[in-house]
């Protein structure tokens, strides 16, 4: 149970500091390992930047009562979002090769061309460069592991911000 003002900013703080970590790792493999991000993985990285945007708020501003619940909320979408894209993104590298769709175009070039609905309906029926699984850490995808940890700074965003504290 989240007590004070102090509490909730640090619980913040700590989903602030997930996140920084989690896309410095992104463009680490991107730019180091040499992991090209597909358009799902571009999407997943939004929300999750959409999820620091909202642990970085809540703790610099630490509201009490509906403000707060306001950043829960706002926390929880963007959290259930990525967990859309990232649990999407692992269906589609679990499909029998028979099913991958053809590789598409690259995520600028679809925006450009199509615009953002018609952008987004095409991503989501997948491309076969986001079925390729390149790299594992315990047996896992990186999809699996943004997925998990989506539902883990959901649950963090939630518990951090829609508890009731002293003012």
């Amino acid at each position: 149970m989240i007590a004070t003002r102090r509490e909730r900013r640090l619980f913040n703080a700590a989903g602030v500091a997930a996140v920084v970590g989690l896309m410095s790792y992104a463009l680490y493999a991107q730019h180091i390992l040499g992991l090209e991000a597909c358009p799902l993985c571009i999407l997943q990285r939004v929300a999750m930047i959409a999820l620091g945007l909202v642990f970085t708020v809540a703790a610099l501003h630490a509201p009490l009562g509906a403000g707060a619940r306001a950043y829960a909320v706002l926390g929880a979408l963007a959290a259930l979002t990525g967990m859309g894209i990232s649990g999407w993104h692992v269906h589609i590298q679990n499909l029998p090769p028979s099913e991958v769709p053809a590789c598409g175009p690259g995520f600028d070039y679809i925006m450009d061309a199509f615009g953002w609905l018609g952008g987004l309906r095409m991503i989501f029926t997948g491309s076969g460069e986001c079925a390729v699984v390149n790299w594992t850490f315990l047996g896992l995808s990186m999809p699996a592991w943004v997925f998990i940890w989506f539902v883990a700074l959901g649950a963090l965003v939630i518990r951090a911000n829609w508890s009731k504290i002293a003012p």
